[in-house]
């Protein structure tokens, strides 16, 4: 059976809300930018396109192809983080609202999970195995409250979360990519990860994560000055 057919379609609809949601919320952390809204609606065009005609099915070249989902996101964040442009971009987004985009990893977490019962993934990338990721999403609106409007958690312990978030958040990433069908696979051969390789899921490698990614970056960076 086919990966599409066997999946059914409420789980790609909560996944498309999810990305908008993601989307929306990292707009709103640019205080509504149309300058930063383009760009990512236009790539996220982009990686629909090339998973619909089957780009990233083609496993066994070298380098595998979806490497073309991670690496213009992972350039464009170091060019942000060591620009002039970039770092005033960067200055100016609200801590607050980046700190509750977080919370995507709740719907993030329940939908790699209905994955794998539909043997989209592997065990190994759910709560129920080395992803323990939800942590973050559940913690995220405790933090934005004792933060921002109790003003009572010290920005030590704010910078803390945010380590161990990111901590939380390679774990996965790490793990979804050694259990993807690419020449460098090291486990979940049985079932391995090939939702990455089929849209709508492509957009989680590509838009989801590198959001949640830059979001705690930058929350970093800003607690470090």
């Amino acid at each position: 059976m086919h990966f599409l057919d066997r999946v059914p379609a409420y789980v790609s609809l909560v996944f498309l809300a999810t990305t908008l949601l993601t989307i929306w919320l990292f707009f709103r952390a640019t205080n509504h930018s149309k300058q930063t809204l383009i760009p990512l609606i236009s790539w996220a065009i982009l990686q629909i396109m090339v998973a619909l005609v089957g780009f990233y099915l083609e496993i066994s070249v070298i380098p595998p192809r979806i490497l073309f989902s991670l690496l213009p996101v992972f350039i464009c964040i170091g060019i942000l983080f060591n620009t002039q442009k970039g770092k005033i971009f960067i200055d100016g987004l609200s801590l607050e609202k980046l700190t509750m985009l977080h919370i995507i990893r709740i719907p993030v977490e329940i939908i790699l999970y209905w994955l794998f019962l539909y043997k989209a993934i592997p065990q190994l990338m759910t709560f129920e195995g080395r992803n323990f990721d939800i942590l973050a999403g559940i913690t995220a609106p405790i933090v934005y409250y004792f933060v921002f409007v109790k003003k009572s958690m010290s920005y030590k312990i704010f910078f803390g979360w945010n380590i161990i978030c990111l901590l939380l958040l390679s774990n996965i990433v790490v793990n979804a990519i050694l259990a993807s069908p690419v020449p460098f696979q090291q486990f979940a051969f049985e079932q391995p990860n090939i939702a990455i390789l089929y849209f709508p899921y492509n957009l989680l490698p590509s838009v989801v994560v590198p959001l949640v990614l830059f979001s705690h970056l930058v929350t970093i960076r800003r607690l470090l000055k």
